[in-house]
This record gives C-alpha cells, sequence and structure tokens, in this order.
C-alpha cells in the first residue's frame, strides 16, 4: 500500500491510520512518502516527508524542481511495487497532482485530511470529485460540505484527540526545567518548517521582550523535534540569551500544557492548545508575494481553524499586517493579567474541543471505513505506464 504525508502532522496521523490497518492486515507492506512516525510505524521510505513541507504560493516555487523530482520518485516506486491502494494525507498541491495520476492507473486513492476547499481553491473541488474514493475529514463541518459537492466524505474526528497526551504534569515539568511555577510562562510556537519559525522569530522574540518589561515572564521556544535548525544570527540568538528563553526540542504539547499563555503560529499547534485549553494568541505572516496573490481567493471569516471550528472569534487572530511584536504583546498580556478573560477562552476551547472528538479512535475508524470501501473493490491496477 503506498502511504505519503508531506507535513509533520501529517506523518503522525498516517502513521497512527497504519498502525490500525497492520491490526487488520497484518501481512500489508507499506511504503511511500514518510517521516520518522510513519517510519516507526513500519512504512518503507521512498521519501522523507519534510522534503514536501513547504507553506506559500510564491514560496514553494524556488522548491519545485526538487518536488518534480521527488515526484517522479515516487511515481517509479508506485510501478515498481504496484500497490492495492494509496492512503494521501494532506499536502494537497503535491498529492492532488499524485491522485490524478493514480487514478488514470486505477488505483482506489484515500484521502486523509481534507484540503481546505471551502475556504480557498474552491476549483480543486473537480479534481478531488474525480479521483478520491474515500476522504476522511477531520473537522466537523467539512463531511457536510464535501458531500454536498458529491464527494464520498467522513468526518473520524480529530486524531489529535486522543493521540495528544502531555508526559508531565505542570509541576514535573516546571522541576524539570527549573521554572517558577509562581511567574508567568509564555509558550513561543513560530511554526513546525524552518522557513516560517525563521520569518516569525523576530516577531516573537521582539514580544518577549515587550512582555519582559512589564511582567516577570519565563519564555519557552517550543521546537517541533529534535535537531530542528536555529536560525545561525546574533539578531537571533541575542535576544534569545538576554531574554533566558528556553529552547525545548520535542515537547510542544508539555510546553503547551504548562504555558499559561501561548503565542501560536496559526496550524495545527492551535488546535493542540486548544485541546489542551491552553489561552492563546494565533498568529501569521507569509512573503508579501505570497499575500497579494492568495488574500483574494480566501473565503472563510477567520484564519485560525480554533475560530472556525467554533464559528466565532474564540483566540485573537493577528495576520499579516496585522502581526507586530508590540501587538502580540499587546493581547498577550491582556490574557496574563485578566484571570476571567483567560477562563474565558478556556471554556471556549473545551467547547471546540468537544466537537473535534468524535466517538472512539477516529483513526479505528478510519481503518473501518477504508476496509468497508475497498475490502470488495481492490481492482487490479492497469497498466502502471
Amino acid at each position: 500500500m503506498l502511504v505519503s504525508a508531506g507535513e509533520p502532522s501529517g506523518d503522525l496521523y498516517a502513521a497512527e491510520l497504519v498502525r490500525e490497518l497492520r491490526r487488520r492486515l497484518p501481512q500489508a507492506h507499506f511504503f511511500g512518502c514518510a517521516g520518522p512516525h510513519m517510519q516507526a510505524a513500519g512504512v518503507h521510505p521512498i521519501l522523507d516527508a519534510a522534503s514536501l513541507a513547504v507553506v506559500g504560493l510564491a514560496e514553494v516555487l524556488r522548491h519545485l524542481p526538487r518536488i518534480y523530482r521527488h515526484y517522479r520518485r515516487l511515481l517509479a516506486a508506485v510501478q515498481r511495487e504496484k500497490p492495492d491502494f494509496a492512503i494521501l494525507t494532506d499536502s494537497p498541491d503535491f498529492h492532488l497532482r499524485l491522485a490524478r495520476r493514480l487514478h488514470r492507473w486505477g488505483l482506489p486513492v484515500v484521502y486523509l485530511v481534507a484540503p481546505q476547499v471551502w475556504a480557498w481553491r474552491p476549483g480543486r473541488l473537480r479534481l478531488m470529485r474525480r479521483t478520491i474514493d474515500l476522504l476522511l475529514c477531520i473537522f466537523p463541518f467539512e463531511e457536510d460540505f464535501f458531500r454536498r459537492h458529491g464527494l464520498p466524505a467522513h468526518y473520524i474526528g480529530h486524531p489529535l484527540s486522543t493521540l495528544l497526551r502531555p508526559r508531565l504534569s505542570k509541576h514535573q515539568f516546571c522541576a524539570a526545567w527549573g521554572l517558577d511555577p509562581s511567574r508567568p510562562i509564555v509558550a513561543l510556537l513560530p511554526g513546525s518548517r524552518y522557513d516560517e519559525a525563521a520569518r516569525h522569530l523576530p516577531l516573537l522574540l521582539e514580544a518577549a521582550g515587550l512582555i519582559r518589561r512589564n511582567l516577570p515572564a519565563q519564555f519557552l521556544w517550543a521546537a517541533p523535534h529534535r535537531g530542528f535548525p536555529m536560525p545561525a544570527s546574533p539578531a537571533f540568538s541575542e535576544p534569545i540569551r538576554r531574554l533566558s528563553i528556553q529552547r525545548i526540542e520535542g515537547a510542544t504539547w508539555d510546553v503547551l500544557a504548562a504555558a499559561d499563555v501561548a503565542l501560536v503560529a496559526s496550524g495545527t499547534a492551535t488546535i493542540e492548545a486548544a485541546l489542551l485549553r491552553t489561552p492563546m494568541v494565533a498568529f501569521y505572516k507569509v512573503s508579501p508575494l505570497t499575500w497579494l496573490l492568495g488574500r483574494p481567493l480566501v473565503r472563510v471569516p477567520f484564519f485560525s481553524m480554533v475560530n472556525l471550528v467554533a464559528g466565532r472569534a474564540v483566540v485573537p487572530e493577528l495576520i499579516q499586517n496585522e502581526v507586530s511584536g508590540e501587538r502580540l504583546a499587546g493581547q498577550a498580556l491582556r490574557l496574563l493579567r485578566d484571570a476571567e478573560a483567560r477562563a474565558a477562552m478556556q471554556r471556549a476551547l473545551t467547547q471546540v474541543s468537544a466537537q473535534l472528538t468524535a466517538h472512539g479512535n477516529p483513526m479505528a475508524r478510519a481503518a473501518t471505513l477504508i476496509m468497508e470501501r475497498l475490502r470488495h473493490a481492490l481492482p487490479a491496477p492497469r497498466s502502471l505506464a
């Protein structure tokens, strides 16, 4: 079976789905575009998932030759391995193109984490209808949207609703990292990709300096994994040293669970914070060209998934030209100083969390749907040429 993911979150979700399928199909062989979680689950890596982790219309242009080489390598592996079906996870720019070719070859396509065409680029719906045999949705409003547009969509619940478990209590975490639990703890999450982290870090460092002038806060930079690169510039290292910002690798859930407030780049991390009921400020910034090209295509009232699920502004959003160190600090200080504002946001995040939790294990539900859909419908692939 071909399994492909191009993001750290997709790698985690697809790995759990592979584990569920292995329980039902112990002799199955899995290969594809795999990160560390999928590889640990037994997926043979043709490509590393990190090689596809690029965001932004303009940003992706300089990576196109490399991405196209990866695309050809994966197709060559499909021709060689001749899988029975494909599971494609997130990364629609890459995977919808791949789905078109796989459909042409007669391979059933399961798509996990639906492309956000309800927010922008609705023109993708036509291609999705032609190429996707089963669409697994992780947000509650998506099933109805996609079914109205002719796609075989099923809401399975958000995978993080069962996966997300901090390893340490706040007391244990503070003891392990030398933190004073009586002083405010602010989590800094600039993003899981190097480019976005480098773009957002100056804003977060400026905000941290302004917060420190007003409160004796402690700052934690949640790096997504061990070995995550550090921008090599005094513009980063000097304020990190001066503000005693601790860089904690591969423990994002523990960092968020211990934080009083988090400054979070919009994406999966906002869902993680919501499930942990951590008050947050969401933000995001792309290159000016990407913003110019992409903003007219966005058709939703919010950028943060937390607010989209809630249907209202539960957390503050600072996007593109609205983002500054001063505004980030102002929103963080408001939450740190106002216990009732934090409590009100936590109550709203509890409601969001409940909406993201389906009955049972989302990946077990996904595996059942795949088995039901494909057990009697695995045609022999046509010539893979």
